[in-house]
């Protein structure tokens, strides 16, 4: 034996939709039901585990052997799920709290994703027009037999339907897990002219130990914010009620009512729509504006996924889904979602954080005035290192901005970071032809303009990506905006320039279907897919291209793609691929500073950083020496990396 396909069909009484893998299958009521499998693409075989079967010992011996290449579509479900099945009935073969290990698993979504393909199993069948499909039964089976139901007169007041409850059911459940195991081969089948390289495999590996390790949530403090929070929302809806004479001031229609009894009439009241209109009301309107803001605060949610989420051994696993944006292969955040955290900006978090952890609800009231916001900041707080540890959070400093600079070739700003300055100032000064230092130094205040400008037009941006970096709220004009993105255009010549170079390379690639580069940058045509080949080898890819007239009077690439859940055309043009091709890059030297530091107990990362559970001893400095060196198939490009170790996660 050399492969196995493996499909799973599974009983737990989480939902799967609202847990983690790794909490759903450690579960106490947690079964397979049925296993399909295939060996070394032979026929399709099933042990029916839910009527009594039970997995042959050459099965065991496989799931065991890292020789045996396991496949399955999203086959983390199937290896964490038959990991914890281990534990509880063969601990004699892994023992509990370890995985199956991940070198010895093939996931075919994320080849299907390599591709540019759907990430589900009947997408992928669909838009490859296999002969057979998945069957659309399907979700209602699992309704029926994989999840609780409610006890009814008709069920005779059952919780859960086993297969002597609908034999019919079950004949077709059957057939709907082989097929599953068949549509799965014929994606490995069909897909097998564009092999997935061997760097992605390992960054697949890679990604899954850091998933398997988990990190440490800190529960008590975590259950004291829920119920800090809860009181909070009391006093606040008790306040509101005193203010408005509402029963339920939370409900946006009778809030309305009321905003409009008070002169104020209003389609939204959404977070930028009340602080609009706290600008032009009454004092009391004001307050109770200003109440609805922070009774609306949801960051809380983090915490109670938190608490849903965290397995047996205190840690949340499974944080990460590799190949989680289909455009570059960044890494997305699931469960408790990392990438969107709340900002920690207050001097005192160390205080208000003491607080929460000791339960201090008196004290936090009376010393903060806006506990939903404190609470909001603290969120990251909750996650701490083990015992005897520290957490070294180190990440890239203006990691896409170097990029750029370096595969533009725009030479001043590649003096400006190897010098060590600050890009900002020195877009300011490019842009105004002033002096411009540091924050608080001579012209100080352009900085802020230099950064909104980087931070919002380095991809083709406008006036429209300037305001929704928050160009108005920073004081800016909307009279300024469009100076200032011709002024960081000329002041970049090479980087426009390169817009419409890797435009033009793709155009030409379609066109005569020939290979083209742009620096070290490729661009080819095979079999209807374009591909994009980085520096490092991997490939980006874009299904059935075609170059078509746009709304401005020139051409566009179409290509298929997801959109929404939708398999539909999605228009792109030079700055877009470039904004593809850049942060792919960079997101490529996250992944070989992961691999550099394998060993080092990475728990977590969230765009260009990495949270490391680090001894004691470690250092910070070697841990950024190590992440900043530049991989081998970039050289000349300048990487520079910075940290600080804390005792929760927190941003310096």
């Amino acid at each position: 034996m050399k492969t196995i396909d493996i499909d799973l069909e599974t009983y737990s009484g989480l939902d799967i939709k609202n847990v983690s893998t790794y909490k759903y299958a450690e579960n106490t009521d947690a079964e397979i039901l049925l296993f399909g499998y295939s060996i070394d693409d032979g026929d399709e075989q099933q042990i029916d585990m839910a009527c009594g079967e039970e997995l042959p010992q050459e099965i065991l011996n496989a799931l065991l052997d890292n020789n045996i290449i396991k496949w399955a579509h999203n086959a983390v479900f199937e290896r964490i799920f038959l990991s914890a099945w281990l534990w509880r009935h063969h601990p004699d073969l892994l023992p509990h709290g370890t995985y199956l290990d991940s070198k010895a698993w093939r996931c075919s979504m994320v080849w299907a994703m390599y591709l540019g393909l759907p990430a589900s199993l009947k997408n992928v069948g669909t838009v490859l027009h296999l002969d057979e499909q998945k069957m659309d039964e399907g979700t209602s089976l699992i309704n029926y037999f994989c999840k609780p139901c409610k006890p009814t007169k008709a069920n005779g007041g059952r919780t859960r339907n086993l297969p002597s409850d609908a034999p019919d059911k079950w004949a077709t459940f059957k057939e709907y897990n082989l097929r599953d195991v068949k549509v799965e081969k014929a994606i490995r089948q069909r897909l097998v002219k564009y092999p997935v390289p061997d760097r992605v495999w390992e960054e697949y590996v890679i990604s899954e130990n850091i998933n398997d390790r988990g990190i440490c949530v800190d529960l008590p403090f975590v259950r004291n914010a829920i119920e800090m929070d809860a009181k909070t929302k009391e006093s606040i809806m008790a306040k509101m009620r005193d203010m408005t004479g509402l029963d339920n001031p939370n409900s946006p229609i009778q809030f309305k009512g009321w905003l409009a009894e008070n002169g104020i009439v209003t389609d939204s009241i959404d977070k930028d729509a009340i602080k609009e209109l706290t600008k032009n009301c009454s004092p009391e309107v004001a307050e109770v504006l200003k109440l609805r803001q922070m009774l609306s605060k949801t960051s809380v949610t983090k915490y109670q996924r938190m608490v849903e989420n965290v397995c047996d051994d205190g840690r949340l696993h499974g944080m990460f889904k590799y190949y989680g944006a289909a455009r570059t292969g960044r890494w997305s955040g699931q469960i408790v979602q990392l990438h969107n955290l709340p900002k920690n900006s207050m001097a005192e978090l160390n205080d208000v954080r003491k607080l929460v952890a000791s339960g201090d609800y008196e004290s936090l009231d009376m010393l903060y005035e806006n506990i939903p916001d404190a609470l909001s900041q603290l969120v990251r707080t909750a996650f701490v290192p083990q015992e005897g540890y520290k957490y070294i959070v180190a990440d890239f400093s203006a990691i896409e901005a170097r990029v750029l600079s370096y595969e533009a070739g725009e030479k001043w700003r590649m003096q400006v970071f190897h010098e060590g300055g600050d890009i900002y100032c020195q877009a300011a000064k490019r842009m105004y032809h002033l002096d411009v230092c540091e924050k608080n130094g001579i012209n100080g205040e352009y900085r802020s303009k230099g950064k909104i400008a980087e931070l919002g037009l380095g991809y083709g941006g406008s006036v429209g990506a300037l305001l929704k970096m928050g160009a108005l709220d920073q004081g800016l004009t909307e009279d300024e905006l469009k100076p200032m993105v011709d002024a960081w255009r000329a002041a970049n010549p090479r980087i426009k320039e390169f817009w419409w170079t890797v435009d033009r390379a793709i155009k030409d690639t379609l066109q005569n279907g020939t290979p083209t580069t742009v620096n070290n940058i490729g661009f080819l045509y095979k079999g209807d897919i374009l591909f994009i080949i980085l520096p490092s080898g991997r490939r980006l890819a874009y299904v059935k291209p075609r170059i078509e007239p746009n709304d401005f009077g020139g051409t566009s690439i179409t290509y298929f793609n997801t959109e929404q859940g939708k398999w539909t055309r999605s228009e792109s043009y030079g700055p877009k691929f470039v904004e593809n091709i850049i942060q792919a890059i960079s997101r490529d030297i996250l992944a070989e500073a992961m691999k550099r530091l394998t060993d080092a107990r990475i728990v977590a990362h969230v765009h260009d950083e990495l949270i490391i559970e680090a001894p004691m001893d470690a250092s910070v400095d070697e841990v950024c020496k190590v992440m900043g060196q530049t991989p081998a198939w970039i050289t000349g490009l300048e990487l520079k990396a910075d940290g600080y170790e804390c005792m929760y996660y927190k941003k310096d």
